[in-house]
């Protein structure tokens, strides 16, 4: 077996479910805690107060965020690591697994704009203009997932902490259930990320006097570079449906896989020069 072959298979042996719901206890965890410190109505001011007041605010912001950064990041792994598994499944449940992953993206988007910092409250408006951009059904789609400009923070606290994680749960309920987590086989990850939130603090910018171009969050760099030349319905709403419909196609059985693999690939390639041109601003 040469070499690559090897890194593949090891990479599919890893525990990358177990890995995921691992991340995401301690980021729940964590986050019913900073949720008890936190009020929607004044963010900027209530991470503020977590971060320099409250006894190990902090400490438990960094760990809420970590985690759930790595939680989504091993999602992904996790999908690629049983895709071959997974081509057995029927449609819908393919489905329902793909398309989870950009609801697990939602959470972890409303945390940044939860923030209510520079990065945080720019991300959310720009959010706001591409949902408003849709017609027909904008209004009604920005009313039930942002809605900042009428309601602030509170309906993306609502979203963040109850909608989407129910929704995510629902989606992979039928798969995740047949996984067990154990935080003794995982004493290494579970340390690792337990003194690097202890050493490294969550990201929090206020604004900064005289910067004209915010950079947002890591996963959103490419949508906001493409944003510079193209209108909001297109950069921001065309071109992500692109790849969530072939994700939804994505199966071996269907008739049209490798071109919709290719689809995928040449997506990521280009969005991933997106995001190198934005960190370069």
């Amino acid at each position: 077996m040469s070499k690559g072959k090897q890194i593949i298979e090891q990479f599919k042996k890893a525990r990358w479910g177990e890995y995921s719901l691992l991340a995401l206890y301690i980021s729940v965890l964590s986050g019913v805690l900073v949720a008890l410190q936190y009020d929607p109505a004044t963010p900027f001011y209530s991470v503020s107060t977590l971060d320099l007041l409250v006894p190990f605010g902090a400490y438990l912001r960094s760990l809420h965020f970590y985690s759930s950064q790595l939680f989504f990041l091993f999602c992904i792994c996790h999908l690629i690591g049983i895709f071959d598994e997974a081509q057995d499944m029927f449609f819908k449940q393919w489905v329902m697994l793909s398309l989870s992953l950009p609801v697990a993206l939602l959470v972890l988007f409303t945390g940044y704009v939860l923030r209510g910092d520079a990065t945080g409250f720019s991300a959310g408006m720009i959010a706001e203009s591409i949902l408003l951009a849709i017609p027909g059904i904008g209004h009604n789609i920005n009313d039930l997932l942002f809605s900042i400009t009428d309601n602030g923070m509170k309906r993306i606290y609502i979203n963040h902490i109850i909608a989407f994680g129910l929704l995510w749960g629902w989606m992979v309920w039928g798969h995740v259930k047949k996984y067990r987590v154990s935080f003794y086989r995982n004493t290494l990850l579970t340390t690792l990320i337990l003194s690097f939130s202890l050493f490294v603090a969550a990201p929090f910018e206020p604004d900064h006097l005289g910067v004209t171009y915010i950079a947002g969050p890591w996963f959103f760099l490419g949508l906001q570079e493409l944003l510079r030349y193209f209108h909001p319905l297109l950069a921001g709403f065309l071109f992500p449906l692109i790849i969530l419909v072939a994700l939804a196609f994505l199966q071996k059985k269907n008739p049209g896989y490798r071109y919709v693999l290719y689809c995928i690939t040449g997506w990521l390639l280009f969005y991933t020069l997106l995001t190198c041109i934005a960190l370069t601003r």
